[in-house]
């Protein structure tokens, strides 16, 4: 420290030039956690598919839900055939 200025004035030269780097050290240190913070964000978060994809995954569910619903639909009449078949037959017998 220097003799001829007065122990105040140094002591405050001292404090100030502290004060800034403290703050210097906080803004670089808030800056890199950001920076880690968005990383980790990109990598958290859950991707978006790309829209062909999307417009290919719907296609598909469509697909798969329309040849199921064809399915059951063909089932439910095979069955209802059935009954009625079955239903004719013991009418006839019935009858006799």
């Amino acid at each position: 420290m220097d003799d001829e200025k007065p122990i105040t004035e140094q002591a405050m030269e001292t404090i100030t030039s502290a004060v800034e780097t403290t703050k210097d050290a906080a803004v670089t240190a808030v800056k890199q956690v950001k920076k880690a913070a968005k990383k980790v964000a990109k990598k958290v978060a859950p991707k978006k598919p790309a829209k062909k994809k999307a417009k290919k995954a719907a296609k598909k569910t469509k697909k798969k839900a329309a040849k199921k619903s064809s399915k059951k639909a063909a089932k439910k009449s095979a069955k209802k055939a059935t009954k009625k078949a079955g239903k004719s037959k013991k009418a006839k017998k019935a009858k006799r």
